[in-house]
């Protein structure tokens, strides 16, 4: 029998941002001695039909320093403003720098990038698979809020196949498409391409 994975929420408070008011809650979750940590946004009244829900990976070099390497941060400010409009909705901000790999695999990474090699080829030479993110934390943050439908704004299915089997039905896949650049362009290709992410590039 697996672990049991106990959830626990840490804090919550009020949370005034330039895209609208939202409570902002701190969540561990622990499987045995590994803990993951995520911070949730959530705007207005999510109960009755699906809320639209993010689930958005953490990215400092995007969201914080404005890395064009990427379209990490204007998703991130799409879903806000999104939510927003929509005046009800849940953010969930996960703790997986990097695909998972952590953020100074992610930099050396960048470096073999540079050398030529992709965002999958690099994650593999460092000896990683492509993707090491997992799903369950979000899974039960959503049971956490009683939530047992969402309209998912993602482009990834493997997101929308870990809510299915967490439990969670995926009603509608809402796209969380942002303008490409000429420094993204590759970067999105091998979103496409090698991870089946659902883009138009």
């Amino acid at each position: 029998m697996p672990p049991a994975f106990e959830l626990r929420k840490v804090a919550e408070a009020d949370f005034p941002s330039r895209f609208g008011h939202f409570r902002i809650y701190g969540f561990e979750g622990r499987i045995d001695s590994v803990v993951e940590e995520s911070v949730v946004l959530s705007m207005g009244d999510i109960t009755g039909d699906p809320p639209l829900v993010r689930v958005h990976s953490q990215c400092l070099t995007g969201d914080v320093f404005h890395s064009l390497r990427c379209d990490c941060r204007a998703q991130l400010e799409l879903a806000l403003e999104t939510i927003a409009i929509e005046g009800r909705g849940l953010l969930i901000y996960e703790h997986q720098e990097g695909r998972g790999i952590g953020l100074m695999n992610k930099l050396r990474a960048y470096q073999l990038q540079d050398q030529g090699a992709d965002t999958v080829e690099a994650n593999e030479q460092l000896g990683f698979e492509a993707d090491l993110r997992g799903y369950v934390l979000p899974g039960e943050i959503l049971r956490f809020f009683g939530l047992r439908a969402v309209r998912l704004m993602s482009n990834n299915p493997e997101k929308i196949e870990a809510l299915e089997r967490a439990g969670v039905t995926v009603t509608e896949r809402v796209p969380c498409l942002v303008a490409p650049m000429d420094s993204t362009d590759d970067y999105l290709r091998t979103k496409k391409e090698k991870m089946g992410h659902l883009l138009d590039v």
